[in-house]
């Protein structure tokens, strides 16, 4: 069991990078969804594509760090809340790696591959094929609201600690120490 009472530094800031990541990401795709075919479409899905695989490499590196250094140790709370707050932080990680996944499939099968920033080509991992990207397309979408929702459980359960049980568990994640 960890006696620290807050996470790492590293942890504190992969944890902001992402969240402000994926709520940005989210935004910008559920506003292009909907827009006309044009430019502007263009240039968002791309950066779309390039935050999601951004997104999938900062996971991979907060996962890495989040199995190589312990968290601090669980405050006392009742026993359902330990579960749900554990069971939330694991659908996150999944999330976290099976939206921008999909995604990266959909792109694939659309026939639309992902060039990172321009720059970085990534292969396709499944084959083009109108049907699949069609299912990829939703799968990914139902995902992202999954992950929507479980950042919004997140939040307010971080929340319910700082204005209800007043127990100092937000400090744990500040930007500042304390």
């Amino acid at each position: 069991m960890s006696t620290a009472t807050r996470y790492t530094p590293v942890a504190v800031v992969l944890h902001w990078l992402m969240a402000l990541a994926i709520i940005g990401t989210f935004s910008v795709g559920f506003y292009m969804a909907d827009l006309a075919f044009s430019m502007t479409r263009l240039k968002l899905y791309n950066w779309h594509k390039w935050a999601g695989v951004t997104i999938l490499a900062l996971a991979a590196v907060r996962l890495l760090w989040r199995l190589t250094h312990r968290p601090p140790a669980d405050l006392p709370m009742p026993a359902w809340q330990a579960r749900a707050a554990h069971a939330t932080h694991t659908l996150l990680y999944v999330t976290f790696f099976a939206v921008p996944l999909l995604g990266w499939a959909y792109s694939s099968a659309a026939g639309f591959p992902i060039v990172w920033f321009g720059v970085l080509p990534l292969p396709d991992f499944v084959p083009k094929d109108k049907a699949l990207a069609d299912t990829l397309k939703e799968l990914h979408k139902f995902a992202a609201y999954g992950l929507a929702l479980l950042v919004l459980a997140h939040v307010g359960g971080a929340l319910k600690h700082r204005f209800i049980d007043r127990d100092g568990l937000l400090a744990r994640m500040s930007l500042r120490r304390s």
